[in-house]
């Protein structure tokens, strides 16, 4: 501990396996990267976008199927006929809308990781990583259906990457820095700025030792 104070602090990544290592590790203060948030929350929307498209059609269409089935029923009242409406569509939105929410937010999830970290690797942000992500995202969703399904969805994934890495470039080009270089920026500050701690604590350190010399 003694050591690693007084070494001089190590300068900012240079390649990219040393840039992706950083997606997961946390800062000083505990934090996770900007980057790996921005997957979480992308997650997270996805997932309640997905639950949104499959829940409330299949709400929809159970609560008009149990009407249409219920005519010849006996409810005590109006309201008792309502309720078992919308408790039969609440039990579709549940299930159909989980089947869309997990399926949404882990392709998101996927695509998002893999056009980031490919962006840290790179250094840099182009349309060709979405468009990689898009493909391998898309293959890999249709893996399981065989191979020529996976070919159908590497290209279906790489068609998807274009429009949605142009629309998240075009929304960059509204910002004075874009995520990369604001991301480049603070590692270059904070290395700065240990640099400097480290070097007036050597500074410190050099007018110490003479004085103690002449004491012993």
């Amino acid at each position: 501990g003694a050591q690693s104070g007084f070494g001089r602090p190590a300068p900012p990544p240079q390649t990219g396996w040393e840039r992706l290592s950083e997606l997961w590790q946390r800062d000083e203060l505990q934090r996770y990267p900007e980057e790996t948030v921005n997957i979480i929350k992308s997650a997270f929307t996805g997932g309640l976008v997905g639950w949104l498209y499959g829940g409330l059609p299949a709400f929809q269409q159970a609560r008009r199927a149990f009407i249409e089935r219920s005519h010849g029923e006996l409810f005590q009242n109006r309201a008792d006929a309502v309720q078992s409406a919308h408790r039969a569509g609440l039990r579709s939105f549940i299930r159909y809308g989980w089947r869309w929410s997990w399926r949404v937010a882990v392709f998101v999830t996927v695509f998002n990781t893999v056009s980031t970290g490919l962006s840290l690797y790179r250094n840099k942000t182009t349309i060709g990583n979405f468009v990689s992500a898009g493909a391998l995202t898309g293959a890999l969703f249709r893996m399981h259906l065989g191979l020529q399904r996976a070919a159908g969805g590497f290209v279906f994934g790489a068609v998807f990457g274009i429009p949605a890495g142009g629309v998240l470039m075009l929304m960059q080009n509204f910002v004075d820095e874009t995520l990369q270089e604001k991301r480049n920026r603070e590692r270059r500050e904070l290395y700065e700025q240990k640099l400097l701690e480290w070097q007036s604590r050597l500074s410190m350190t050099e007018h110490l030792v003479p004085k103690d010399s002449n004491t012993q």
